[in-house]
């Protein structure tokens, strides 16, 4: 929860700037269509990844991305871990399966079970 709380305001100002929203033009009704994806089950939530993400890892999110590759979107999340070290975590938005994990040192981020 600490971590979607901290992550709020820096989902806030990139859904205002457009940042979050490469799927389309700059178009108004892009997040709008998102959202709804996200209500109708399509996609999954950026709360469930963030959920997910902090049960797993230690670290502070420094971007979100929501992206189209190929035929599919999907969430980037950037992350910083306590010793400094960047990690990108790349899942799937219609099902919420973690699809890579790229960076240095990443072990050194994942909590204890």
């Amino acid at each position: 929860m600490k971590l979607r709380k901290r992550l709020l305001p820096l989902i806030l100002a990139l859904l205002t700037s457009g940042g979050i929203l490469p799927l389309a033009s700059a178009d108004d009704d892009d997040w709008r269509d998102l959202h709804q994806e996200v209500k109708k089950g399509h996609l999954v939530g950026i709360g469930e990844i963030m959920d997910w993400l902090e049960a797993r890892y230690e670290g502070q999110i420094l971007e979100v991305e929501l992206e189209q590759e190929d035929d599919r979107i999907e969430y980037e999340v950037e992350m910083i871990g306590p010793r400094g070290q960047v990690v990108e975590f790349e899942f799937d938005a219609t099902n919420g399966e973690l699809l890579s994990v790229e960076g240095v040192n990443i072990e050194a981020m994942r909590k204890s079970p």
